[in-house]
């Protein structure tokens, strides 16, 4: 007996619910330490605070002379100033400079105790008699080319809040700040199911069946999130075959494609019965994409019934090295097929009694109602898995109308020309034409909007973090401030 029809959740508060639905899993879950050649792409468990002052000690900023008070000034007796190697990056301490005296610096070399300023070698003249002297037209400011000790910060400063994604920017200055490895979130691991007898991997469709376009999407979509995708196998349209693939995964979440509404061959909604799930959203009021689902699973001790591993045993089933590397022979429809399997670290998997909640999101079978459901549920799910701080989307004006659901709001792909968003055509539920050139999603609420309606606009992963650009908002405040502000350049240092 199929229970009764539920009304659809919201797409607001279905994002909302699926923000909230982990949290007790992401804030119980230990930091892993990565060393900084493994860390890129990663989060900051926690804020980067300096280990050192910036810099750790007073450096020259350009190639010239150290001097000590007003010139002329005396160079090292018995050598010719640019004969003269002077002080080189990586030496330690000199002697103090006295005053009146000048010494050839190199870039990043330690200025010695008693200099006042640095004179880059365009700026001076050393003509052999022992004096160098300044050019008229650059003369000598206090201070001027020299870094200071922490002029950019200070030992114990907080450099990089908890929720940082991890550029190659970040490993620079991480590494400049005296760390050798970052406490790092734990990646939330991921099983992706695809359900479908009608899907092929290879060749043109025909004979009614047609090519898997979600198996090669959407597991790349989740690692751009900041999942860490085990394995993405292929299911045949098998009730039996469905339950064990969703009992036996040791994934943190289970992503499915396709079941998820109430025809004949639709299994997801009577596995989860079958495993006493809890559904947190059974269907959303959007378009594409209103079948979606997500579901938290129950909890079970290790090596209970319905877990045929402890995650913590190599080689069982239920161990996550063992769920990336297992490949069955046979057709691509058969329930043991996997693809793209990539094990996790078993750093990432300490041992543990009991299983966290994990999570199960169900999307719809259509390949954009498919994203549709990955950026309504998948992402804040995973967002708070991950530890990334909430995204910020920014309204746009729309280049032209476009047409509303009378009830339900409406994601269409758009893309942006002279800081509109220009909505794309081919944003039918089946087709990725339009996606697939897309800069995001914009959020139309029911009812429609008209042309110049400001709109929120959803980033792709790859158009924003996973390519460490500024959003299509942030974009837009960079040009009102490039627009208002100048360069700010340090008084004791000029642009190089």
């Amino acid at each position: 007996m199929n229970p009764p029809h539920r009304a659809p959740t919201s797409w607001p508060d279905a994002r909302a619910i699926a923000a909230r639905a982990a949290v007790k899993e992401a804030a119980h879950a230990a930091p892993v330490m990565r060393p900084l050649s493994e860390a890129l792409g990663q989060v900051l468990a926690a804020p980067l605070a300096a280990l050192t002052d910036l810099p750790p000690f007073d450096t020259s900023a350009m190639d010239g002379w150290a001097l000590s008070g007003p010139g002329p000034w005396r160079l090292p007796t018995g050598t010719k100033g640019q004969d003269h190697p002077g002080i080189l990056a990586g030496h330690g301490e000199t002697a103090p400079l006295p005053d009146g005296h000048a010494v050839r610096i190199a870039t990043g070399a330690r200025v010695p105790p008693g200099a006042t300023a640095v004179l880059r070698s365009e700026y001076g003249t050393d003509a052999g008699d022992g004096w160098l002297h300044a050019s008229a037209a650059h003369p000598v400011v206090l201070g001027q080319d020299i870094r200071t000790r922490g002029q950019e910060c200070r030992s114990g400063d907080q450099l990089l809040p908890a929720g940082t994604l991890v550029t190659p920017a970040v490993l620079g200055l991480a590494a400049a700040a005296g760390y050798d490895e970052l406490p790092t979130v734990r990646r939330p691991r991921v099983e992706v199911l695809v359900l479908g007898d009608e899907l092929l991997t290879e060749g043109l469709p025909h004979d009614g069946r047609i090519r898997d376009a979600l198996g090669p999407m959407v597991g790349p979509w989740l690692r751009a999130l900041g999942a860490e995708v085990v394995s993405t196998r292929r299911l045949a349209d098998e009730a039996d075959a469905v339950y064990a693939a969703v009992a036996e995964s040791s994934a943190d979440v289970v992503v499915t494609t396709g079941g998820t509404a109430a025809g004949p061959v639709d299994h997801v909604h009577p596995t989860l019965r079958r495993l006493g799930a809890e559904l947190l959203v059974d269907g959303v009021a959007v378009r594409p994409g209103h079948p979606m689902l997500l579901a938290r699973l129950a909890r079970e001790s290790a090596g209970s019934a319905g877990d045929p591993g402890s995650p913590g045993d190599p080689g069982s089933p239920g161990d996550p090295e063992s769920l990336g590397n297992t490949k069955s022979p046979g057709n691509p429809g058969s329930p043991g097929n996997s693809e793209g399997a990539e094990p996790p670290k078993t750093t990432e998997s300490p041992e543990r009694r009991s299983r966290p909640a994990r999570h199960l999101v169900g999307l719809p079978g259509n390949p954009l109602a498919a994203v549709s459901g990955l950026l309504t549920l998948a992402e804040p799910l995973l967002r708070t898995l991950t530890g990334r701080p909430a995204p910020d989307p920014g309204p746009a004006p729309l280049a032209e109308a476009v047409q509303g659901h009378p009830r339900d709001t409406r994601l269409v792909p758009v893309t942006f020309r002279q800081d509109t968003a220009v909505p794309l055509r081919f944003s039918g539920p089946a087709m990725l034409r339009g996606i697939a050139v897309a800069d995001g999603l914009a959020v139309i609420p029911p009812g429609g909007a008209k042309r110049g309606a400001e709109v929120d606009v959803l980033d792709l992963p790859w158009s924003a973090s996973a390519t460490e650009q500024p959003s299509h908002r942030d974009q837009a405040r960079q040009r009102t401030a490039q627009a208002t502000d100048g360069e700010d350049i340090s008084p004791q240092e000029g642009p190089a």
